[in-house]
């Protein structure tokens, strides 16, 4: 029997490695993102911060998880500053005040799963 192929969004499909750190690039002055998956249940989306860039502090509905691909990161949550750097991740708790401000150029990977 034959699979269906489903692509979450272009150039990637299932069943297929990837490496995300490729998947999206800088841009001066910016800060791009590229959802990847979007469902009901919750999305994952990567995002390229020039240095200097950030989001500024709001709330989520959601817990998120942040993982740093490359560079550094200042999050803030609740008042309380974590640099993270590649390889490390932190969990935003839903309705907690966090930003976030690009140290150097940074790429994450967040996952946001809704229940």
């Amino acid at each position: 029997m034959k699979r269906n192929r489903k692509v979450i969004s272009p150039q990637i499909s299932l069943e297929q490695p990837t490496r995300l750190i490729d998947l999206i690039s800088y841009q001066e002055g910016s800060v791009v993102s590229r959802e990847i998956i979007s469902e009901k249940t919750g999305t994952v989306t990567l995002f390229a911060f020039d240095e200097g860039q950030g989001l500024s502090e709001h709330t989520a509905p959601f817990d998120a998880l942040v993982y740093c691909l490359d560079g550094g990161v200042e999050v803030t949550i609740s008042g309380n500053p974590i640099q993270l750097k590649a390889g490390d991740m932190v969990i935003m708790p839903a309705h907690q005040p966090h930003a976030l401000k690009a140290l150097k150029k940074f790429k994450m990977l967040l996952i946001m799963i809704r229940t």
